[in-house]
């Protein structure tokens, strides 16, 4: 893997908090809730970035389910939520690359690409195996 410039990692940083910033200020999808960006990977050239977003809670009942649709599993619910999210964001990127591009002194501004970022998700559920293991550890002591 090769190390990655100063200069790439200095973009990226400056990208990651004006997207956070104009994902709370000017997107008004209704499918995106409260979203965190966690990171943000660039290429090399700064032509393309790869950004990772975190979904923090559920979008306002909206859930993009016909009336009468069961779910077989209760995250799945939120996997549909998490999707809509990556999917307005990928739709609104154009939008967000044209901002961008008012507030960052770039000769080329990069194409963005949404990701999910499953660490958060994943930290979490570590931590309550975790917890389980030591409520367990701590019935079965004398």
């Amino acid at each position: 893997m090769a190390k990655v410039s100063p200069r790439v990692q200095k973009v990226a940083d400056q990208l990651q908090r004006e997207l956070a910033m104009l994902i709370q200020l000017e997107v008004s999808d209704p499918r995106v809730g409260m979203v965190s960006v966690t990171g943000v990977k660039m290429s090399r050239d700064l032509a393309y970035a790869d950004v990772y977003v975190t979904v923090m809670g559920s979008v306002d009942g909206v859930s993009g389910l016909a009336p009468g649709v069961q779910l077989k599993e209760a995250g799945a619910l939120d996997k549909l939520e998490i999707e809509e999210s990556i999917k307005a964001l990928n739709s609104a990127a154009g939008y967000l690359r044209t901002l961008i591009a008012k507030r960052m002194q770039l000769r080329i501004v990069p194409r963005l690409t949404f990701h999910y970022d499953e660490s958060v998700a994943r930290g979490q559920y570590l931590s309550s195996l975790i917890d389980r293991a030591l409520a367990a550890d701590s019935e079965h002591q004398p």
